[in-house]
């Protein structure tokens, strides 16, 4: 079985589970315990959030340990959300502002916001390659606006948004800006200080760590109002006892990413190029979803008229290869991705979407011989199609 979907999560790097092992058994204290067992922990902890902050460049007390992006999401959005509403001096109607290609953990998260706490919500303007543009924002902004949320590098289509840009139009009206960083922590600089955000979200198993946990950068002085509570862990902005094994594998995680970051670009870059330009030109009624070059280093993702892509992922599956059709949260309902038909895409297009997304352990080999199958397979489903 050859895996081709390192955007939906990725295999433990073994470096990283050394890291965790001893806090599994050996260090099990709790971090909020005073005697020396929670004092280990707690500086385990502590350890980790110095490791965070320095990737990010930022004060290790702006970083907040969650369960997953999708926790940093809500977070950030319900928390930046409410601390505006109470912080502002005129109470009236809050404009949040994000885009319908984002992850639904941001999108269904601002929906909530709108339908449930009475926000008034816009969706940004994508361009035809699905990224928000500078002037879309500034656009949509106005004196009641208090948050926006893009996402740094889409997980369906691997567009890349300038957040550094984006925020400078966010700051320059006194709106809060979050991005996930989901996707792109594995491949792009997270250096908040250049990139100039509030918030940001991570999730540790997109970069060779450990399912079940998260961070979210909050820049000094952004409020925040925390959805979980009891006790007063993470600054009292997220209850709830610290996983320190699996905080301890997301810092290690991280810092590798970062460290490693060129040289893993360059082994997938030259597979992915291979990918889109193979498919393009052998594969009739093709397209390329998001932008041809500023994209993830490790992404190609397309779409096929006239094609089921649930069936075409299960042929491939039984041709010994591990694909998506988007986000992984998204693979088997048979209803278009929102990120594809955000694109334009009519329904016989945009249900034949493919994501094929590269990792450590791809080879050219495997990339030959997936583009060996696919031309075959999607022919196979198109016939069916047609019965």
């Amino acid at each position: 079985m050859i895996y081709l979907d390192y955007a939906a999560t990725t295999p433990v790097d073994s470096r990283v589970l050394d890291a965790m092992f001893p806090y599994f058994r050996e260090f099990f204290g709790n971090p909020s315990s005073i005697h020396r067992y929670g004092q280990k922990a707690e500086n385990a902890v502590d350890d980790a959030r110095e490791k965070v902050a320095a990737v990010l460049h930022c004060r290790p007390e702006e970083i907040l340990f969650t369960s997953c992006g999708s926790e940093s999401d809500n977070l950030a959005l319900r928390g930046a959300a409410q601390a505006a509403r109470t912080q502002r001096k005129n109470p009236g109607e809050k404009w949040i502002l994000t885009a319908r290609n984002e992850h639904h953990a941001v999108s269904k998260t601002a929906m909530q916001l709108e339908k449930e706490y009475g926000f008034l919500l816009e969706w940004l303007d994508l361009d035809e390659r699905g990224a928000v543009t500078p002037a879309a924002l500034s656009k949509a902004v106005c004196s009641d606006t208090v948050l926006a949320s893009v996402m740094y590098a889409n997980n369906e289509i691997g567009t890349i948004n300038p957040i550094q840009e984006l925020a400078k139009v966010a700051r320059s009206n006194d709106v809060v800006f979050h991005t996930d960083a989901v996707q792109a922590a594995a491949y792009l600089d997270v250096d908040v200080e250049t990139l100039g955000v509030d918030l940001m979200s991570l999730g540790g198993h997109k970069f060779y760590g450990p399912k079940g946990v998260g961070a979210l950068y909050v820049r000094k002085g952004t409020g925040l109002v925390p959805h979980l509570t009891g006790g007063g862990q993470e600054f009292g902005l997220r209850a709830g006892t610290q996983n320190v094994p699996y905080i301890v594998g997301f810092a290690e995680a991280l810092r590798l990413a970062a460290e490693e970051r060129e040289a893993r670009t360059a082994h997938v870059k030259p597979m992915r190029d291979q990918i889109i330009g193979r498919v393009l030109e052998e594969i009739s009624d093709s397209q390329l979803t998001g932008h041809p070059e500023n994209r993830l280093p490790n992404h190609a993702s397309f779409v096929f008229k006239d094609v089921d892509g649930n069936l075409l992922l299960q042929m491939l599956d039984s041709a010994g290869f591990a694909c998506s059709s988007g986000s992984a949260c998204k693979t088997g309902n048979p209803e278009p991705s929102e990120v594809i038909t955000s694109l334009g895409y009519s329904r016989e297009w945009a249900l034949g979407s493919l994501r094929i997304t590269l990792g450590a352990e791809s080879t050219p080999e495997h990339v030959d011989q997936f583009l060996t199958a696919l031309p075959e397979l999607v022919e196979k489903v198109r016939n069916l199609n047609q019965r």
